[in-house]
């Protein structure tokens, strides 16, 4: 008696408990990525009140901080590392994708791939080249030339624990997309890496607009 092979998900490629593997690992790192980059948000929201406190002290109270340049130079390269991985994770870089999405799915997958590789290579040096930094400026015990001589190491590890979070999202992206398309899944890999579709984007934004009348009339809604 000839057994007819199932149709749907093709039986050769690696065991799909690595693939589940791999995906819990992914959801994982997009929880804490996720994290961090409503921490550079909050960032971004305390470094522009900084600035508006420095102004209003400067021109009534005759005082700053002497020190606004800094600082809000190293929050701001802070918060653009924090939010990296988180960016990634949800598909929102900028890309030209003008003829990637006329090809098939098989093709499609392997040049997502195939530019995530080249993405990671690419920040894989940064990341060393970003701890290089920090480890050279304790050798050297350097410190910023503001009134507050804020030893570099600081902003500058900060900085680079950005650059690493960001290297970690591709890397298990990379294992699940690669586990994917083993497993002859290039539609996977095409909604994990591909630009995001008008569906996405209107999803979200009717997320936000939920999220902004959420509890605008607690009182109607109590009745």
């Amino acid at each position: 008696m000839s057994g007819a092979i199932p149709s749907g998900r093709p039986t050769y490629g690696p065991p799909p408990i690595l693939l589940r593997l791999a995906r819990r690992l992914r959801e994982g790192v997009a929880a804490v990525a996720a994290l961090m980059a409503y921490l550079a948000g909050w960032n971004y929201i305390a470094c522009a009140l900084f600035i508006t406190f420095d102004i209003v002290a400067r021109r009534f109270f005759g005082f700053s901080s002497q020190a606004t340049v800094e600082m809000t130079g190293y929050m701001l390269a802070a918060g653009i590392a924090w939010a990296l991985a988180h960016t990634l994770a949800r598909r929102a870089h900028i890309r030209v994708d003008v003829l990637v999405n006329r090809l098939p799915f098989g093709i499609r997958a392997w040049l997502h791939l195939f530019s995530l590789a080249l993405l990671g290579g690419l920040m894989v040096l940064v990341a060393w080249a970003a701890w290089e930094l920090v480890d050279e400026s304790a050798l050297f015990d350097a410190h910023d030339n503001s009134a507050l001589r804020i030893p570099m190491v600081v902003p500058q590890g900060i900085w680079a624990v950005g650059i690493s979070a960001f290297v970690v999202m591709t890397a298990v992206l990379l294992l699940e997309s690669a586990l994917d398309l083993l497993s002859g899944r290039p539609a996977d890999v095409d909604r994990l890496l591909g630009s995001r579709t008008l569906e996405d984007e209107t999803a979200e934004a009717l997320e936000a607009v939920a999220m902004a009348h959420e509890g605008e009339h607690p009182e109607g809604a109590a009745r």
